[in-house]
C-alpha cells in the first residue's frame, strides 16, 4: 500500500477512509472497518454505494465484475468472477473463484552482490565457537523419539522452581511423537537434521539427547567427533539408564556439570548482523498484508541491509506469489531452487489429493481472505524488498546473509521448528485474528495485524501494527518499532510467548507411518 495513502487514513471512518484501495489496477478495494449497506463510499474521486454489509477486512467491488474477469488486490489477480459482481457488492468466497494460475517468470540473468556483514547497531547476545550468536542461554534436553518425550519433559521439569545460575535462561524439553516407524530416507533424514539444529542452535550452550534406546532414530547419529559442541552434548537412553527414574536421576547430575560452563557465559555487545530472523504468520486476516506484514518486511529489509539473515517460511503460502520472488532472486540458480520446492510441494500434496487453496482456513476466510493466491500475496510483504540471497529445505542450515527462503509448511508449530532448528535466533510472527505460539528456545515476537485482535489478546501480542490502519503510524514507523523491539528482545527482554510459557515444539513428518 503507498505510503501516503496510509498517512492519510483518519482514525474516524469517512466516506473517503472506510475503504483501502492498494492498487491503481484493483477492481476491490478493503473495508477499513464494518461498512453497512447503504454507506456512500468515495475512492479515488469515485462515489460507490455499498450494497450489502462489507465485514472489516473483506473486498468491495469498485466497478462491474463480469463473469470470468479476473479480479485484482495488490495489482495482481487473485481469481474470476463466477458470475456478474455489481460495483459496491461484496466480493468474497460465494462470487470470487480459485484458479491456479500460470507465469512467465522474470529469471535473473546476472549475479547480485550478497549484502556485507556490518557492525551497527548492536544487542548483547552469547557468542558461540561457530560464530554464531545466541540471544538466549538454555540447557536442551532433546527426546531422540517419542518413546523418550515423556522422560525429557520430565528432567525439564525437575528444575522448575529451582534457582538457576543468572545467565542460565532455564532447562527446556524437546518432546514430539516421531523417531520411530519411520521409513529409512528422507523423512529419518529430515528429523536428524531438525535435531541436530536444535542441539547445536546458538541460544542451546548445552544439550542432552536422550533416546529409549531400540528406535530408529538412534542417538549416535548426534555424538562423536563431527557433533557440535561435543564437550557439552550428553547422550544416554532409558533403556541403559535404569528406566524413567534412572534417567531423571542420570541426567540431573550430567546437567548439574553442564551448568557450570552455562553460568560462566556472558553476554557481551554483539553486530546485529548476527540476528538470523525467523519470519512466520498464522491465523492471518485482510489487514496482515496491509499492516503487519508490510510492517514487518522494512524491518526485513534493515536486517538485511546490514548483513544479517532474514528467513521467510511457508511454502504453500508464497503459492501464487512465487513470481515476485523469483524476479527478486540473486541469481537463476537461486530462483531454480526456490520454484522446485514450490513444485515438490505440489507433488506432495498431490499424493494426498490436497490442494494448495485448502491452505486459508476458516478464520482466514472470517478475516477477509478469500483464497490462497489472496493470502500469498500478503504474506510475502514480511520479506521487504530485498534480493532472494539463497534458498534452503526444512531445517537446513541458514549461512547466508540477507533474505532467504526455507521451505516449510504453513503450519505454524511445523513452520517455527523448521526455522529454529535452521539456525534463527529470533521469530518475528505476525497475526490478524490471534495466536499463542512459542519456541521453546527461541523468542517468538507476536505482531497483531488490527487492534481489535491487539485489544482482546494483550497478554499474546508484543506490537499492535493495527495503529497502522488507524491512521496513526505508518508502515516505516512499525517498521523501525518492530527492529528496535527485536534488538531488546536479542539483548534478554522477554516476549509475551516467553512470558506465558509456550514451547511448541512440532517436526515436520512427512512419510508413511510403520
Amino acid at each position: 500500500m503507498p505510503q501516503e495513502m496510509l498517512l492519510e487514513i483518519a482514525k474516524l471512518p469517512t466516506a473517503e477512509n472506510s475503504v483501502i484501495h492498494l492498487h491503481a489496477t484493483d477492481n476491490v478495494a478493503i473495508a477499513r472497518v464494518p461498512v453497512a449497506a447503504g454507506t456512500e463510499l468515495k475512492v479515488d474521486g469515485q462515489t460507490l454505494v455499498a450494497l450489502e454489509p462489507i465485514p472489516a477486512g473483506h473486498k468491495i467491488a469498485l466497478t462491474t465484475i463480469s463473469r470470468g474477469e479476473v479480479v485484482r488486490r495488490y495489482g495482481q489477480v487473485i481469481g474470476r468472477a463466477k458470475y456478474d459482481i455489481h460495483t459496491g457488492h461484496h466480493v468474497h468466497t460465494h462470487n470470487l473463484a480459485f484458479e491456479e494460475l500460470h507465469f512467465d517468470y522474470e529469471f535473473p540473468t546476472g549475479e547480485a552482490a550478497l549484502p556485507a556483514r556490518r557492525a551497527a547497531p548492536t544487542f548483547l547476545g552469547y557468542p558461540r565457537e561457530d560464530g554464531s550468536v545466541g540471544t538466549r542461554n538454555y540447557i536442551a534436553v532433546v527426546a531422540a523419539s517419542n518413546c523418550a518425550a515423556h522422560t525429557a519433559e520430565l528432567i525439564a521439569h525437575s528444575f522448575d522452581g529451582e534457582s538457576l545460575p543468572a545467565n542460565v535462561d532455564g532447562v527446556v524439553a524437546f518432546p514430539h511423537g516421531e523417531g520411530c516407524g519411520h521409513t529409512i530416507g528422507p523423512d529419518t533424514e529430515q528429523l536428524r537434521r531438525t535435531l541436530a539444529g536444535v542441539l547445536a542452535h546458538p541460544n542451546v550452550s548445552a544439550a542432552v539427547i536422550l533416546g529409549l534406546g531400540c528406535e530408529v532414530n538412534q542417538i549416535e547419529h548426534y555424538l562423536g567427533p563431527n557433533a557440535a559442541r561435543t564437550s557439552r552434548l550428553v547422550g544416554m537412553t532409558l533403556q541403559s539408564s535404569g528406566g524413567t527414574r534412572g534417567a531423571v536421576a542420570a541426567a540431573r547430575a550430567e546437567i548439574a556439570r553442564l551448568m557450570e560452563h552455562c553460568a560462566a557465559e556472558q553476554r557481551v555487545e554483539s553486530a546485529a548482523s548476527r540476528i538470523v530472523l525467523g519470519l512466520n504468520c498464522g491465523g492471518s486476516d485482510s489487514f496482515s498484508g496491509i499492516t503487519a506484514n508490510p510492517a514487518l518486511g522494512v524491518c526485513s529489509d534493515m536486517l538485511a541491509e546490514i548483513g544479517a539473515s532474514v528467513v521467510l517460511a511457508e511454502t504453500t503460502e508464497i503459492f501464487g506469489a512465487e513470481h515476485l520472488l523469483v524476479r527478486r532472486a540473486r541469481n537463476r540458480q537461486v530462483a531454480d531452487k526456490l520454484l522446485s520446492f514450490v513444485q515438490g510441494y505440489k507433488q506432495y500434496l498431490t499424493r494426498f489429493a490436497g490442494s494448495f487453496n485448502d491452505n486459508p482456513s476458516p478464520g482466514n476466510k472470517e478475516g477477509g481472505l478469500t483464497n490462497i493466491l489472496e493470502k500469498s500475496l500478503g504474506a510475502v510483504a514480511k520479506a521487504g524488498t530485498s534480493p532472494l540471497t539463497d534458498a534452503v529445505d526444512y531445517a537446513e542450515p541458514v549461512r547466508t546473509p540477507g533474505f532467504v527462503f526455507m521451505n516449510t509448511p504453513g503450519y505454524d508449530p511445523v513452520s517455527l521448528t523448521g526455522l529454529a532448528a535452521g539456525g534463527c535466533n529470533l521469530i518475528a510472527f505476525t497475526t490478524g485474528r490471534g495466536s499463542a505460539i512459542g519456541f521453546p528456545s527461541v523468542p517468538v515476537l507476536k505482531i497483531a495485524s488490527n487492534s481489535v485482535t491487539y485489544r482482546r489478546m494483550q497478554d499474546n501480542m508484543d506490537i499492535n501494527a493495527g495503529a497502522i490502519a488507524d491512521g496513526e503510524k505508518s508502515v516505516q514507523a512499525v517498521g523501525r518499532a518492530i527492529f528496535d523491539m527485536l534488538l531488546r528482545v536479542a539483548s534478554g527482554e522477554k516476549t509475551c510467548a516467553e512470558r506465558l510459557g509456550h514451547h511448541e515444539f512440532v517436526p515436520w513428518r512427512i512419510g508413511p507411518v510403520l
